[in-house]
């Protein structure tokens, strides 16, 4: 089976969320027998494939973006070229210009979409993209959602439930570096023994300005990681509210985010609007055994965190009920600790990649049983592709990303 994953950024250049989900969907299937290639945009030169762990990786020049649009003409000989060669192209939605490059390079095989989000924030362009957009998602074969929570509430997901299945994303704590002593050391001499965590790029829709307002007249120590565009107006937020507890530390390679993910004392991740479809780094969370706390905007954050079970949910922009959540993880340390395990049960119980990776398996399958002439499949409908059980080898891939969405 040779699977074409179609996205605009992927490693080495870019090292987001759905860059994650990608590379443990590659590693995950990989191990059962698919034969993944990326095909991604780039704004470096000489570009050459490349390996990264099992998977090939095909870089093509971006040429220009249009709110955020990346775009490139490139990509539509490679898209024609490599869709060729593969049973399945795999998209990854939203990007508009990937609608337009699946017709103009007629692509012609089994399609199935993942679909991250919905777009939220270009009402105005999307008025325009919405033709385009509908006869795109009508062509495909398939289309994920990544939480029932997602399905249930997009308006667009709705339009095509007869062909969406819900397969949630899934990590391998084995990708992910072991602690190292020295560094945990290093770290809870900075910070101290108790502390609140965000790790994400800082963008628009991460609630982050929220979470300052919320730590706010506390003392409780709070740790921003990543880098992002609102990176100079949060600092600048901070200063004016004169906070001295919260620590911005900018990007971090994998050692120290681990580090800081053993070491927190809950995570904190505050995203209002829903352009947080779903939260790699809540899910990460949970796979390291940490009480969470996310807002309710429909989406896969509360899916991931269950209120009351795995952590808090509040109602989203509430810097009051923010802060009244962490008083309540920070003054209870023993339910907080008993939140942890809960979330590290279900991580192991819903979001593992071997089962992420065995239904994507499953689905790449069906898609190209029903291409094939006078072969009858079952429907695909609203529920999850049945997971086998998975026999992993120990395959260990290298560290992943330096800045996880």
């Amino acid at each position: 089976m040779r699977v074409l994953h179609f996205y605009k950024t992927y490693y080495p250049d870019s090292v987001g969320g759905i860059e994650q989900v990608i590379r443990q969907m590659c590693v995950g299937t990989g191990r059962l027998g698919v034969s993944n290639t990326v095909l991604s945009l780039s704004r470096e030169k000489n570009l050459v494939p490349i390996a990264f762990e099992g998977h090939t990786v095909h870089r093509v020049p971006l040429d220009f973006e249009l709110a955020s649009n990346a775009c490139s003409v490139a990509s539509l000989g490679a898209l024609a070229r490599l869709a060729r060669e593969a049973d399945v192209v795999h998209y990854h939605f939203p990007w508009p210009f990937m609608d337009l490059a699946h017709f103009v390079a007629r692509v012609n095989k089994p399609t199935v979409v993942t679909y991250h989000s919905d777009i939220v924030r270009q009402k105005t362009l999307l008025r325009l993209y919405q033709p385009l957009k509908q006869r795109f998602l009508r062509s495909v074969d398939a289309i994920v959602a990544t939480s029932p929570n997602y399905m249930e509430s997009s308006p667009v997901l709705g339009r095509y439930r007869d062909k969406t299945r819900i397969i949630t994303y899934g990590l391998d704590q084995s990708t992910y570096p072991q602690p190292d002593p020295a560094r945990l050391a290093q770290w809870r001499e900075r910070i101290g023994p108790k502390f609140f965590l965000f790790v994400g790029v800082l963008r628009y829709y991460k609630g982050l300005h929220v979470l300052l307002e919320a730590a706010a007249g506390t003392n409780y120590p709070v740790v921003i990681v990543g880098a992002g565009p609102e990176e100079a107006r949060l600092k600048a937020q901070a200063q004016s509210l004169g906070l001295t507890n919260v620590l911005f530390v900018g990007a971090v390679g994998e050692e120290d985010k681990v580090a800081l993910l053993t070491l927190c004392h809950a995570l904190a991740f505050p995203s209002h609007l829903r352009s947080e479809a779903f939260g790699i780094s809540l899910l990460e969370g949970a796979m390291y055994g940490k009480p969470m706390i996310s807002c309710d905007i429909g989406s896969g954050t509360t899916y991931i965190n269950i209120d009351g079970e795995t952590g808090l949910v509040t109602p989203p922009d509430d810097a009051q009920a923010l802060g009244a959540a962490m008083r309540t993880l920070w003054e209870q340390p023993e339910m907080a600790r008993e939140m942890g395990v809960r979330a590290a049960q279900r991580f192991q119980d819903v979001f593992t990649a071997d089962r992420m990776a065995a239904s994507y398996t499953a689905l790449y399958r069906e898609v190209v049983a029903r291409r094939a002439p006078g072969t009858v499949s079952p429907n695909v409908g609203t529920h999850d592709v049945a997971t086998p059980d998975v026999a992993t080898p120990d395959v260990k891939p290298g560290a992943g990303s330096a800045r996880p969405e």
